[in-house]
């Protein structure tokens, strides 16, 4: 759906001069925004620039140290998000606040459900709920659960709940950053949907073409600082990018060409159940040299998931193979794996790669804290702890909001990830498991993580990289190998990829 025409006469959010500080830590210095009825508006930064912040104050969960927000013309004080759905805005935060075994049906209503008499109305709130559905094209069943749905439709699902609560203002915080190409094509339909009925959208993302594609105006933040307001159609990728980072960003990857050494990661045959009982893999074959960087190519929920789980020991397979050095690690526990050679980076940070409550500097030594020099004589040595989490927090730009004492909960979501991405570099295997390694982060986080992915196959480590972006899996990979219906289908050397052709493979056809 092409963008259209935006009436820039009525201003729906304006935050003036907003600032907010965390103790002696200012995550937002000063910054305007403004937005337009029927506007999608564009929040630019990098990870820890302060947009998520900014964000939260306009929904209440944050109250600003300094500076005004009035909605709709008028100041209104944002004490909780109560008062910002009372004035229409929602909120679609980054992870979804949705009750697994409840229905759709179940979780939009929630704390509103309509009353027949004295009981409740699930009747009635399922018509709402699929009458709203079908007026914005969002095809959700109302009957499903959350837990037997895709992440794509649970956040259409989120998207409900801010509608159906009489939303005119929709906040979308990262929303693609766990969507397939083919969701966030349908994501951007959804959105000027939204718009050409008078909604307005402020899209926190980092993905420059997706801003190209679909906002109008786009607001740049860099260091909690305001930097400028562009129009989308008048600037180019670079554009933003520079503005975004303060400086020229390179988006190719500098990649020398190397001979792969001998076989580390070698799997036959693998077969493993879903979740469901049903077999996922259905004798998966495959292998990683050193040197050499093999992508994962495929949709999600072709048997990616499962067979990065067994692999690092958080899922049993039913049979097959998988070896490291030639020492099995098939059906061993994480602790046994790590042991023999294998690291990785998880496509959850939240639940599989960080403790959110310890500190930074604890979670940078998760494996190795009964080692030396992090332990001595069965106590922790907190000086040499401390000493290593300052040398990591300055090599890779961690940005820790002033304290690698915080909580890693507490940072943003690219700097947990940095904090994920130092560690297993730190840990130094042989096999590195990269399972979408750069979701999330800005585009100059990307180019750094990208650019140790290939230092690590540079100095001869073996990479599997697992991502459901199709740009970087062609950029970084030597091989790639599509998955599809549980099954390797087909091996192509990087150089010879094909966008087309490897989409056609991934949806199961056949090669030209």
């Amino acid at each position: 759906m092409a963008k259209e025409h935006v009436d820039m006469s009525k201003p729906v959010i304006e935050m003036r001069n907003i600032v907010k500080k965390f103790g002696d830590f200012t995550a937002n210095d000063g910054i305007n925004l403004t937005v337009h009825k029927g506007e999608i508006h564009a929040i630019l930064g990098e990870n820890g620039a302060g947009k998520s912040t900014l964000m939260n104050q306009l929904y209440g969960l944050f109250k600003p140290t300094s500076g005004d927000i009035l909605v709709n013309g008028q100041k209104i004080e944002m004490n909780n998000p109560r008062d910002a759905i009372a004035a229409g805005i929602g909120m679609v935060h980054q992870h979804f606040m949705l009750i697994q075994p409840f229905t759709v049906t179940e979780n939009i209503v929630l704390g509103t459900e309509p009353v027949k008499g004295v009981v409740m109305d699930m009747q009635k709130a399922r018509e709402n709920v699929k009458a709203l559905s079908e007026r914005y094209g969002l095809a959700i069943d109302p009957d499903a659960k959350i837990e037997d749905i895709s992440v794509g439709m649970q956040q259409r699902v989120e998207i409900l709940k801010a509608l159906y609560r009489g939303c005119e203002i929709l906040i979308l915080d990262e929303p693609t950053s766990s969507l397939t190409p083919q969701e966030i094509l349908e994501l951007i339909d959804i959105m000027h949907a939204l718009t050409k009925d008078g909604k307005s959208i402020i899209l926190i993302t980092h993905k420059l073409k997706e801003i190209k594609e679909s906002a109008d105006y786009c607001t740049i933040i860099r260091l909690g600082r305001y930097i400028a307001t562009v129009d989308v159609d008048k600037v180019t990728e670079n554009d933003l990018a520079s503005m975004m980072v303060g400086r020229q960003v390179t988006f190719k990857v500098d990649k020398p060409e190397k001979e792969p050494g001998e076989v580390v990661l070698d799997v036959k045959d693998l077969h493993a159940l879903d979740y469901r009982g049903v077999e996922i893999l259905k004798g998966l074959s495959l292998t990683v040299r050193r040197g050499q960087i093999v992508g994962i190519a495929g949709i999600d929920g072709n048997g990616q998931t499962e067979l990065v789980e067994i692999l690092t020991g958080l899922k049993k397979g039913t049979s097959g193979e998988a070896t490291v050095n030639g020492v099995s690690v098939f059906n061993r526990t994480p602790r046994y794996g790590f042991d023999h050679g294998v690291s990785s980076i998880p496509a959850d940070r939240q639940k599989h790669g960080l403790i959110l409550s310890q500190s930074v500097e604890d979670n940078l030594i998760l494996q190795n804290y009964g080692k030396e020099p992090f332990s001595r004589h069965a106590r922790l040595n907190r000086p040499a702890i401390f000493s290593h989490a300052t040398d990591m927090i300055g090599k890779y730009d961690i940005r820790p909001g002033g304290s690698e004492k915080r909580p890693a909960g507490t940072l943003s979501g690219g700097n947990q990830q940095k904090v994920i991405i130092a560690r297993e570099v730190y840990n130094d295997k042989d096999l590195l498991i990269a399972v979408n390694p750069t979701r999330g982060l800005d585009v100059g986080a990307i180019e750094y993580v990208h650019r140790y992915l290939v230092e690590q196959r540079n100095k001869g480590k073996a990479i599997l990289l697992v991502s459901f972006e199709l740009d970087e899996i062609m950029s970084l990979s030597d091989v790639i190998d599509v998955i599809f219906d549980g099954k390797i289908v087909s091996r192509i050397p990087g150089k010879d990829a094909d966008e087309n052709e490897l989409g056609l493979l991934m949806a199961g056809g056949k090669k030209q």
